[in-house]
């Protein structure tokens, strides 16, 4: 795919700027600055423990962070219940784990957050979850628990339930790590088709076919710190970058 990124002068979606984030001693986030504009799709990429999931899980609260500044659709994160319940009912995220209720149908699942956050009823919410389960190709499991699922089924579902939120943003947290290789296929092609109809997604993955299809721009990240950032076909033929030279060459030996 690898269409050009948005135009400048598109709506920025997220910016982060100077952001640094620490764990006690541990400086987790050094100095980020990031702009996603609608419509991009960036894919994150490094080595483990470089930050990669803690910067995505700053945007929506899961982590806080001490210093900085990060705006989310044009609101200000910082630690008011308002703004986070406001920037959450944004952003939809899908982790490595998939997260999903096992004392709940696919069905439930999918139409929990839509009533219980958004208020709308219960027909409403199922007729929304059943089009979406529908739009990742697991419509015919509606009825079945989690636990009667595979793994890839399961991280589909996660992403329906996501979609339910009818979120501007799409968050994924290596969402195809915990998946045995038979299943990362459907995952990926699912969120390639999401891509493809223009959602916003920022992805922490190490799935560099998907970053090449798939990314405007990938970022490289390495101790906490943004090393280098280019569009995949610059990426990948000329990173500029010793770590990233060598990261690459792990990556695509391995």
């Amino acid at each position: 795919m690898n269409s050009p990124s948005p135009a400048s002068t598109a709506e920025t979606m997220i910016t982060m700027s100077h952001v640094e984030k620490w764990y006690g001693a541990f400086q987790a986030l050094h100095d980020i600055n990031l702009s996603v504009r609608k419509g991009e799709r960036i894919v994150l990429c490094g080595p483990s423990g470089s930050g990669k999931s803690t910067l995505i899980r700053c945007v929506n609260h899961l982590e806080t962070y001490q210093k900085g500044e990060i705006r989310v659709g044009g609101i200000l994160l910082g630690n008011q219940a308002k703004a986070i319940d406001a920037i959450r009912r944004e952003v939809g995220m899908v982790f490595q784990q998939f997260n999903l209720f096992p004392h709940l149908t696919v069905l439930q699942n999918c139409m929990l957050a839509p009533m219980r956050a958004l208020g709308i009823g219960k027909a409403e919410a199922e007729d929304r979850a059943r089009s979406l389960l529908a739009r990742v190709k697991i419509l015919e499991q509606a009825s079945k628990y989690p636990v009667q699922l595979s793994g890839g089924q399961q991280q589909r579902v996660a992403i329906a339930r996501a979609l339910c939120m009818r979120p501007k943003i799409m968050l994924f947290d290596e969402p195809t790590s915990a998946l045995d290789p038979e299943m990362v296929k459907e995952v990926l092609d699912t969120m390639i088709s999401l891509a493809d109809e223009g959602m916003t997604m920022v992805c922490v993955t190490h799935e560099m076919g998907f970053a090449r299809q798939v990314a405007n721009r990938v970022i490289f990240m390495a101790s906490g710190a943004i090393v280098e950032e280019a569009p995949p076909g610059e990426f990948f033929t000329n990173p500029r970058h010793e770590r990233t030279r060598k990261f690459l060459g792990e990556i695509l030996r391995n």
